[in-house]
């Protein structure tokens, strides 16, 4: 499997598989639109049970981007490298998936990916502690290029529309997704004093603010970045641990919820336009506050 001719191929990934694996296997997955990831039935279920949209990874600067969250199952690698943090080597541990978080209101916080327990000879719970997982959303056309490479699989199909050419929306899934799931359940387990981990790719970490890291024995916040890994000789894409990044949830959250500042004296220069505007007694095209709705 060559990467670098994947230029033109936004596909990376589809029912499991490198676009170029036209092995048995690849083909039956393929065929019968099965998902080898641990997904919660056999078949794919993205976007639709009937009709689903089967790919886990697109390329992007010629290398897989995840955009499935179900491909970090694998192998439930994430979990038990969340486990390896939450608890110590001696516990009795499992994980349940889809928690419902309330607050002290009763209202709902979201649900919470996995949340892992450990537990007593006699199955009671002793400890726990959270892992969220987030894959990257995308901008431009996915369903194009899907849909002309199952009509007709082949190890070449490229794409060639450079109209809305799919790609990795990084800021739409940090600010839509992660943070907003950090402030909203990780504020909570943080006030139970329960440790927190995150699974990310680490082309999506490498976007976000760097945060100041500290000993693993230290944090209650930790950040499990993985990539896709090509295996030459078995024809697949290996999810792969890269960096752990060891923190603490206080300074994590304000490193991540914090919004770049731009210059001021563009700013500056916007409310001196607004205020010569008003001074003027012209109607301020951009200011709602005059407009009168009926």
């Amino acid at each position: 499997m060559n990467v670098d001719k994947n230029k033109s191929r936004p596909l990376a990934e589809v029912f499991g598989f490198p676009i170029d694996n036209d092995g048995e296997r690849a083909m039956r997955y393929r065929d019968n639109k099965l998902c080898p990831f641990n997904n919660i039935v056999s078949n794919c279920t993205k976007n639709s049970i009937e009709f689903p949209l089967g790919v886990c990874s697109i390329y992007h600067k010629e290398k897989p981007v995840i955009i499935c969250p179900i491909r970090f199952r694998e192998d439930w690698t994430i979990i038990s490298d969340a486990a390896s943090f939450i608890f110590d080597k001696k516990s009795s541990w499992t994980h349940v998936g889809e928690v419902r978080l309330t607050d002290k209101h009763g209202k709902s916080a979201g649900n919470i990916d996995y949340v892992l327990v450990s537990y007593d000879s006699k199955g009671r719970v002793l400890d726990f502690g959270s892992l969220e997982v987030q894959s990257v959303y995308i901008s431009g056309n996915l369903t194009g290029p899907f849909t002309a490479y199952l009509e007709k699989p082949s190890p070449e199909f490229s794409w060639s529309n450079a109209f809305k050419y799919p790609k990795p929306d990084y800021l739409s899934s940090s600010r839509k997704r992660l943070i907003p799931q950090i402030i909203a359940k990780g504020s909570i387990l943080r006030q139970w004093n329960k440790k927190q981990a995150v699974a990310l790719q680490l082309s999506f970490y490498n976007t976000l603010p760097s945060l100041p890291e500290v000993g693993k024995s230290e944090s209650d916040f930790a950040l499990f970045l993985y990539d896709l890994i090509p295996d030459g000789q078995a024809g697949i894409l290996s999810l792969k641990l890269q960096r752990v990044v060891y923190t603490n949830f206080a300074i994590a959250l304000e490193q991540i919820a914090k919004f770049e500042a731009g210059p001021i004296v563009q700013f500056t220069e916007l409310l001196q336009k607004k205020l010569d505007t008003k001074r003027s007694g012209d109607f301020d095209t951009y200011n709602s506050e005059n407009i009168v709705v009926e």
